[in-house]
């Protein structure tokens, strides 16, 4: 800035070197519009020789401010490509007008709700019964119905409420403006499916998987991969940064007895790649000796101390070890699209030291029958940092793992996705972490997505007829196998061709044991049933498959053009005068409101309810309302009421999002 400045030009100028586009609101904007025309006019400036340099500095001002509108716009341009939160908005809007109904009042409730009942309103407000109590209680006796009231008298004027009603005892119905549902929808159409703006792109770490090295995968891995690649996709398609990763166990005292059997059976290793076909079989060998055998097990723990010791020969026996498995774990995680990085419990064995020590030098760490425990305040169990040998454990490397993903990763979300049986590890986990001040929870959300176990028919944990855990890929061939039978049953394979088939079959066998995972509450148990999840009847991802294949199909059967729904989506108004259509429309712009709630709660059996609600809501639409009209007689296309033809692709698009969140394949034809 120049010396001398003259005061309001100077100003100006200084608010362009320091703000970016970005930054500047539209009252700026218009206060500076203000000071320039003041800039204008001669008698608002002394004379003096200066008043050439001003006038110049004014133009330079003028246009810069139309750079910074041009931005604006395109910002705002940019916001109205992305779907509408409508439930948020109108806690906006209730929010403000709460406020200034019960100023008194410091922290008003506010709760708005979609309206299960149409006749009622769309959504509905339910705040005042609460402000009632909430007033009674400072000694102020106030009926509900007057605060409601209130509420309505200082609504401000938006542009989605046609008009509100006050129902018993103080509800607040809302009614939305039709024309508004109709513009989001049009929206909607010519943009896609896109998330809401975010406030700022933020670091998200998805700990989930975790299969052991030389250890088949099984079903409580299934749980583990299908919700944390759910959770992953959810937080991809909202526009945040997400590491998705595999803390595998892949370290520790069973490589010792797996390196010394290697050593024996395969004793040229080191040069020959030795075939380990069944790696569970090796290890189940392996395991056998470590028991009964004292002299091999003595030199397992040699090989453990020579791994530590990251000698030569017993990495690359490690790595070879570590390879088998990982090939093993890719042929799941094919069949299921997971994308996934490794980084296990080896990675972070350098990185315990600092751990340990830094606890120590805190003066968090006692010493307990040459343990090293750490106590946390109100937990229920100590934390062991070093065992009595030296050695490190489950907890060292969790602690190791939370603090690299907080400063090195500098996350500002971290989830793990494990059984629910290791709560309580992860809670004491997470309070240690807070008590050396890694975190604040207000500031870096770290948080457990626990979930139950899966059971068999017999409501029994789930396992083989011999007793042994259900092997993964055993799990996802019978899968494919039921998938054909039914496809079969339903004679697909006289209509499709066999390329066709084997994707429907992928599809349905994949997709039916994801969605029967994910459509349980995550926290509860569930029982595991191929009979029902294949099912094309209920809440079922074949029933969902189906209806979304039935409705592309409807575009096709009227030989409407993909180019075609796309222009028409420019220039064709979504009527929504009848009941159906109304209720159609509403329900596919509340998918903004559903992912709202599931990243609040993680809970991801809410999206698969509202696929059902969604495909429902469509069929009762479809029944009603004549989307394309053919003749009777000759069975040719009559008439195509184009604006419910877009209220199929509206439909559609939201299913494809959603089913893409949840991992869901759908397929054109089935």
């Amino acid at each position: 800035m120049r010396a001398g400045c003259f005061g309001s030009s100077c100003d100006l100028v200084w608010l362009f070197v320091t703000a970016s586009p970005a930054s500047v609101t539209e009252h700026e904007i218009q206060s500076l519009s203000a000071e320039i025309e003041s800039l204008k006019n001669p008698q608002t400036l002394s004379p003096t020789p200066r008043l050439d340099e001003l006038r110049e500095e004014n133009a330079k001002l003028k246009y810069r401010l139309n750079i910074l509108k041009r931005s604006l716009q395109e910002d705002d341009t940019d916001c109205s490509k992305s779907m509408m939160n409508i439930n948020q908005r109108l806690q906006e809007v209730f929010g403000e007008a709460i406020r200034a109904s019960c100023p008194e009042l410091d922290n008003p409730p506010l709760a708005v709700t979609p309206n299960q009942q149409a006749k009622f309103g769309d959504y509905q407000c339910n705040s005042a019964m609460a402000m009632a109590q909430m007033l009674k209680a400072k000694g102020i006796k106030v009926n509900p119905r007057e605060i409601a009231e209130k509420i309505i008298q200082n609504l401000s004027d938006n542009e989605l409420i046609e008009k509100t009603e006050i129902a018993g005892p103080g509800f607040i119905n809302i009614h939305l403006k039709r024309t508004f549902v109709s513009k989001l929808l049009s929206n909607l159409l010519i943009n896609g499916v896109q998330p809401p703006p975010l406030a700022s792109r933020k670091k998200v770490v998805v700990d989930f998987s975790s299969p052991n090295i030389a250890k088949e995968m099984h079903v409580g891995h299934l749980r583990s991969t299908i919700i944390g690649d759910s959770m992953c996709r959810l937080f991809e398609f909202l526009g945040y940064d997400v590491l998705r990763l595999n803390h595998v166990g892949d370290w520790g005292t069973q490589f010792g007895m797996l390196i010394a059997h290697l050593q024996d059976k395969f004793p040229d290793y080191l040069t020959i790649s030795p075939p380990i076909r069944d790696l569970q079989a090796f290890y189940k060998e392996s395991k056998k000796r470590f028991d009964e055998e004292e002299d091999f097990k003595k030199r397992a723990y040699q090989c453990v101390v020579k791994l530590q010791s990251k000698e030569p020969d017993f990495i690359k026996g490690w790595n070879l070890i570590c390879d088998v498995s990982r090939r093993e774990f890719q042929k799941v995680y094919n069949c299921l699209d997971i994308q996934i990085i490794e980084r296990g419990e080896s990675y972070y064995q350098d990185k315990m030291t600092e751990v340990v020590k830094e606890f120590e030098e805190k003066g968090l760490v006692e010493i307990d029958e040459g343990r090293k425990i750490v106590f946390v305040p109100g937990q229920p169990i100590p934390l062991t940092i070093v065992k009595s040998d030296g050695g490190y454990t489950y907890d060292t490397s969790d602690l190791a793992a939370l603090r690299q993903r907080i400063f090195d990763e500098k996350a500002d979300i971290i989830i793990y996705v494990t059984d629910s049986g290791q709560g309580t590890h992860f809670q004491v986990v997470f309070a240690a972490a807070q008590l050396i001040g890694w975190y604040n929870p207000q500031v870096t959300r770290v948080e457990h997505a626990g979930f139950g176990v899966v059971l068999g028919e017999d409501k029994k944990k789930f396992k083989t007829r011999s007793g042994d855990t259900v092997r993964l890929m055993d799990l996802l061939d019978e899968g494919l196998k039921r998938s054909m039978d039914k496809l079969k049953d339903k004679e697909r394979d006289k209509v499709l061709t066999p390329e066709e088939l084997t994707k429907a079959q992928s599809s349905v066998a994949f997709g039916c044991i994801k969605y029967a995972d994910l459509s349980h509450n995550r926290i509860n148990d569930y029982v595991f049933s191929f009979d029902k999840m294949l099912d094309d009847r209920g809440n079922t991802a074949a029933y969902l498959l189906y209806a979304f294949t039935r409705i592309r199909s409807i575009a096709r059967l009227a030989n409407i053009a993909e180019a075609t729904l796309r222009k028409a989506a420019e220039t064709t108004e979504v009527i929504l005068d009848h009941e159906k259509e109304w209720k159609l429309g509403k329900c596919i712009l509340r998918f903004p409101e559903i992912l709202q709630k599931i990243l609040d709660d993680l809970l991801l059996h809410t999206l698969c309810d509202y696929l059902y609600e969604l495909a429902t809501t469509f069929t009762e639409f479809y029944d009603s309302c004549y989307c394309v009209e053919k003749d009777r007689q000759t069975g040719e296309v009559v008439k195509v009421n184009m604006w419910r033809m877009l209220l199929c692709e509206a439909t559609a698009a939201i299913m494809a999002k959603g089913f893409d969140i949840l991992g869901i394949t759908p397929v054109q034809r089935m």
